[in-house]
């Protein structure tokens, strides 16, 4: 996108917005490609970035590892996977603006994620793959191995490659991939349909 009449002094660079942010540089370039800040680039290649938009970024609340509360019944509950804080942060605010009827809980590794299953049973999960310990990967055969789970939605979410993924045994039947930088429209749609089918299944189980 061009911007050229934009004031100089109203945009600052990426080291900029870097700085402002308290964050590294690519830290900033993976919110700009992820569309969470706003951004453009000039007829030289150089990425320009609105200062309203970092520091709407700076104000808005950042995520934490604990679950939100239940804001009614008939909530999805939903566990994300993810060893980045600031992914997580990422995650928390793009949930926090689609506004769907889901309980949200996070967890930094593997093992917590196995915890947080056995414990509470979600019925949506987001995991990462590369993680130190037990990664994605793993959480994903363990919860396909157990029957008591079948019913669990389950996406990973990753930068490998489709090459990198088949030597790991490629994706499995019934998960759902999506790449990294995320398209979160395409996530949120993913979201919202599983939102729907779980509030069909409890209406028949009424």
């Amino acid at each position: 996108m061009k911007r050229s009449d934009t004031p100089a002094d109203e945009v600052c660079t990426t080291q900029r917005a870097a700085e402002l942010l308290g964050i590294s540089v690519s830290s900033v370039q993976q919110l700009v490609e992820s569309g969470v800040i706003e951004a453009w680039k000039t007829q030289g290649g150089h990425r320009r970035i609105p200062l309203s938009a970092v520091l709407r970024y700076k104000a808005a609340p950042a995520a934490d590892s604990g679950a939100r509360p239940a804001r009614q019944n008939g909530e999805a509950t939903v566990l994300v996977v993810e060893d980045s804080p600031l992914q997580r942060a990422v995650y928390e605010r793009q949930f926090a603006m689609w506004d769907l009827p889901v309980s949200l809980t996070f967890c930094e590794n593997g093992y917590q994620a196995l915890m947080e299953i056995a414990r509470r049973r979600p019925q949506v999960m987001l995991a990462d793959i590369i993680m130190d310990g037990i990664d994605g990967y793993e959480v994903v055969k363990t919860i396909l191995a157990d029957p008591q789970l079948a019913g669990m939605h389950i996406a990973i979410v990753s930068s490998l490659t489709a090459e990198d993924l088949a030597e790991r045994g490629g994706v499995p039947p019934g998960v759902v991939f999506f790449g990294k930088p995320v398209n979160y429209d395409e996530l949120r749609g993913y979201l919202r349909a599983c939102c729907a089918q779980l509030q069909r299944a409890a209406q028949y189980d009424a």
